[in-house]
């Protein structure tokens, strides 16, 4: 029974990467339409379960609120061949752009966001928080308002950071920092797709860390961050990634910001640059009182744990920490 039940999420995790593919590689709009709607209706199943209630629903969730973002596609595609020539281009790009701001969970559609992440795995909810991001994104740059998406990233960066306060549950703060990273996502599609790229497989490095840190440990909430003691190792490891993801200076998840922020400077994008860095502030502040008192207060016991990782995925980890610790020094040596 186990065995048909992985080949089944195989098979459903093939698809889930299949129909990314069909989205971004289509050349007709239609043809990214049926992209998205395979990608939603393999993903359903991955992330149910008969067995949890929280499984089945944040499926049901997450179906609804995916359908209504496609329903906007479709009919801003539909509006679009009919009304080619009118002069509410604008209108249905901003529709355009809100069905996807819909799907990737952007503000001010985010409420279904950090509902459906607490009813998640680590696993689902790392494939969730990066991969279901690529299609909304690269259809994102096809047709792109963008005074209506700078108002949008402002609002994402600024929401995400002020919604990560007072969460005691590390997937709802995880889902915040999504949100707060959508920002900076979009700014970096704006500039450019491949400093997009950079700072999107930076950010998937980060999480996935991340994400596998708090599955091989079971944590789930803060309080169980601060009562284990089994490995130093793994929680320094944590505070690393946790660091990396704020965009502290000597980490390498520094080094996309920084691209970012130099271009805005350059382009006297005054303002904006402020709320970005003042929105990166205050995640570093959640971030760091996190840490803080996860390594002031020590318990002896092993609350929560099931460690099951062998050795050399222990120095896989370790070595990505290496290079996030290390990374920003010799990623300088470009520029000298």
């Amino acid at each position: 029974m186990l065995l048909i039940n992985n080949s089944n999420k195989m098979f459903f995790l093939f698809i889930l990467f299949f129909s990314t593919m069909i989205s971004i590689s289509s050349n007709s709009w239609l043809g990214c339409w049926i992209g998205l709607e395979i990608n939603l209706l393999s993903f359903i199943p991955l992330i149910s379960s008969p067995n949890n209630l929280l499984n089945s629903e944040a499926s049901l969730k997450y179906f609804l609120t995916q359908s209504i973002a496609s329903i906007n596609f479709l009919f801003s595609i539909l509006l679009n061949l009919f009304l080619m020539k009118m002069f509410i281009n604008d209108l249905l790009s901003i529709i355009m752009n809100s069905a996807m701001l819909m799907k990737m969970g952007s503000v001010p559609f985010h409420f279904w966001f950090p509902n459906i992440m607490e009813g998640l795995s680590w696993f689902n909810s790392f494939i969730l928080m990066t991969w279901q991001k690529i299609s909304p994104m690269i259809l994102l740059s096809y047709n792109m308002n963008f005074n209506f998406l700078i108002f949008i990233m402002i609002l994402n960066v600024m929401i995400g950071a002020l919604g990560s306060f007072n969460q005691t549950s590390l997937r709802k703060l995880m889902a915040f920092s999504s949100i707060n990273n959508i920002g900076w996502l979009i700014s970096a599609l704006l500039i450019s797709e491949n400093l997009w790229l950079m700072y999107f497989l930076f950010y998937s490095m980060f999480l996935f860390i991340s994400c596998f840190l708090f599955y091989i440990t079971n944590i789930f909430y803060m309080n169980q961050l601060f009562n284990f003691n089994y490995n130093f190792l793994i929680k320094f490891s944590i505070m690393i990634n946790f660091l990396s993801l704020g965009g502290l200076p000597p980490f390498l998840g520094f080094f996309p910001k920084w691209i970012i922020i130099n271009f805005m400077i350059n382009n006297n994008l005054i303002i904006i640059n402020f709320f970005f860095i003042m929105s990166s502030l205050v995640m570093l502040f959640i971030y760091i009182r996190i840490i803080y008192f996860s390594f002031m207060f020590f318990s002896f016991k092993l609350k929560w744990i099931k460690i099951f990782v062998k050795n050399n995925l222990f120095f896989l980890i370790y070595f990505f920490n290496l290079i996030s610790l290390l990374g920003m020094i010799t990623s300088t040596l470009f520029f000298i």
